[in-house]
């Protein structure tokens, strides 16, 4: 089995330094890095081995990376703005770029991190190709009754630590950033149409036909309205983490996707 060489960093941004990984694989035949972007609640360890299987099978390096506030991360304190994905494309994913040396890359998001990575790719057309999973790019009904269980879930007596695992004595304001975000009534109206016809680069959208945040008009509005090629992957017997209940389809359809770019 080929190696994989990882390496940790702490990189300077706004309000504080993140933490990010990266995954090298010592056959690669490429050096243009997968960029992962995580959901609501993820950090860099919730990719699990998702990271390592990615460049073991691709031969290209992968980096994650915790947003501010998550995981590793330093904390924040102030509850994050309604444009607090638009700002991770322009305000911190720059720094994350520079930082890491980065020129040309492929971004892979999942959930809102699928939203973060539509909007990077809108302003940057470093960003060569783009993979989304289980990305909402507005606010279905399905989507707020979804989160306000998981909300009520966490109210519960010792649910709060399964967050504090990861996000140690983050996990409140971790929580808080996610339900009260996008249960706000102010929140509601959001959507990506604005910037998602801006994504010029070639996108594979894909998506769990059982997912519980989201129907497949999020996956069929994403394919549709991006400015490049797009394809598009329904997984029917898969809920929201097509990365964790289906990897290795996952895995195979973003090879089959970045091989007919030749990128790998």
């Amino acid at each position: 089995m080929d190696s994989i060489q990882t390496e940790e960093f702490k990189l300077s941004v706004a309000g504080g330094h993140v933490y990010a990984k990266k995954w090298s694989p010592g056959n690669a035949r490429s050096d243009v890095p997968i960029v992962l972007m995580h959901d609501s609640l993820g950090c860099v360890q919730l990719w699990r081995d998702f990271p390592e299987s990615l460049a073991r099978n691709l031969c290209c390096p992968v980096v994650a990376y915790d947003r501010l506030g998550f995981g590793k991360s330093d904390a924040r304190h102030l509850p994050p703005s309604f444009q607090f994905i638009e700002e991770e494309a322009t305000t911190y994913f720059p720094l994350i770029k520079s930082g890491l040396s980065i020129s040309s890359y492929i971004l892979l998001g999942h959930s809102v991190g699928g939203g973060m990575a539509i909007t990077i790719a809108a302003n940057d057309a470093d960003c060569k190709a783009l993979v989304t999973l289980a990305a909402q790019p507005f606010v279905e009904e399905r989507t707020r009754a979804a989160i306000l269980k998981v909300k009520n879930d966490f109210a519960l007596p010792g649910q709060l630590e399964r967050l504090e695992r990861w996000h140690g004595d983050k996990a409140k304001w971790v929580l808080d950033a996610w339900t009260e975000t996008w249960l706000s009534p102010a929140f509601g109206g959001w959507n990506l149409s604005d910037c998602i016809g801006n994504v010029r680069c070639p996108a594979l959208v894909i998506h769990g036909g059982k997912d519980e945040y989201g129907s497949r008009a999020f996956a069929q509005f994403i394919a549709a309205r991006v400015g490049g090629v797009s394809k598009l992957l329904i997984l029917e017997e898969c809920g929201h983490m097509p990365h964790k209940e289906k990897p290795h389809l996952v895995i195979e359809a973003v090879a089959q996707f970045l091989k007919e770019l030749t990128f790998a």
